[in-house]
């Protein structure tokens, strides 16, 4: 059967209003889990400093009774430093485009600085975990943070071609040959931060190898209670090695994929000479113009 002859469709009308949700489905990767848990401090030079103190390493220790008092070499303080960096996001919205109606939303500004916000939270959460030096600057170069690779200098698990960096922020961690993730790499990685003192609670981890982990040998004896239920639960997120260190996996989305970071909280910070801010821009025609900016290291 066809059409019947001058039938008037929804083809023919120019008169139909739109179908266009009033909702905007944000899918957004804006989970920043490093940044988060970091313990938060305060910057108040673009050079940020620390010292790092260590006991001597153990040794059999005898002195005779009635021994005269002899002095030991004592263990000098090292000193370290990184540098702030800026980072920022600028929104530039017509004053028209602020004024028409929209879907899903009343101001254009308000939507465009909300999701500038969380892109600023990710690009940090991203540097954070970068294998990148420190970068002094200048009037024309931009001073760059060291990102967690530069600063491990020991207790890591590398490829017999990799290099450890220096671990004062002025090179890199030169990866070497990919390796497989195996158990053996974070409980030797283990081993040797519980034999140095630390105590690391947190494991930042990629996808690809947080899937790995449901591999080792622990999780392939499923509960009871699972087997009850019928579901299979096929994860690990808290893994805890012969020596009793736990450590609570923590997916990353912006971590580098090859990376396991072991974070003892103690031992690290995010600091911030200007925290994140957000102020006017001048107006220079028929248009608004924000910025959300942060310093810190």
């Amino acid at each position: 059967m066809g059409q019947t002859t001058g039938t008037h469709s929804q083809y023919d009308a120019t008169g139909n209003r739109e179908d266009l949700s009033k909702v905007i489905y944000k899918v957004w990767a804006d989970e920043t889990p490093v940044l988060t848990m970091l313990p938060k401090g305060e910057a108040t030079s673009v050079t940020h400093e620390w010292v790092k103190s260590q006991l001597a390493s153990s040794a059999t220790n005898y002195v005779i009774e009635g021994d005269e008092a002899t002095a030991d070499s004592l263990v000098s303080r090292t000193r370290i430093a990184n540098k702030t960096c800026i980072s920022d996001k600028v929104a530039i919205v017509t004053g028209t485009q602020e004024a028409v109606s929209k879907a899903g939303l009343t101001s254009e500004m308000a939507y465009q600085m909300e999701k500038l916000m969380k892109e600023l939270k990710t690009d940090v959460e991203k540097m954070i975990c970068d294998n990148n030096a420190k970068v002094t600057g200048s009037d024309t170069v931009a001073r760059e943070a060291a990102g967690l690779p530069s600063l491990i200098i020991s207790n890591l698990s590398k490829a017999s071609d990799a290099t450890a960096a220096t671990g004062d922020g002025t090179d890199g961690f030169t990866t070497g040959s990919a390796r497989a993730l195996t158990e053996a790499l974070p409980e030797a990685a283990l081993a040797s931060c519980w034999t140095s003192g630390g105590n690391p609670t947190i494991g930042v981890i990629g996808s690809f190898n947080k899937r790995k982990f449901a591999a080792f040998t622990g999780n392939t004896t499923r509960t009871q209670e699972q087997t009850k239920s019928g579901k299979l639960v096929n994860t690990v997120d808290i893994y805890t090695d012969p020596l009793g260190s736990t450590i609570t996996l923590v997916p990353d989305r912006h971590s580098p994929a090859g990376y396991l970071f072991l974070l003892d909280l103690d031992y690290c910070k995010f600091v911030t000479l200007r925290d994140f801010a957000t102020w006017d821009l001048a107006k220079l025609g028929d248009h608004v113009r924000k910025q959300i900016l942060v310093e810190w290291s």
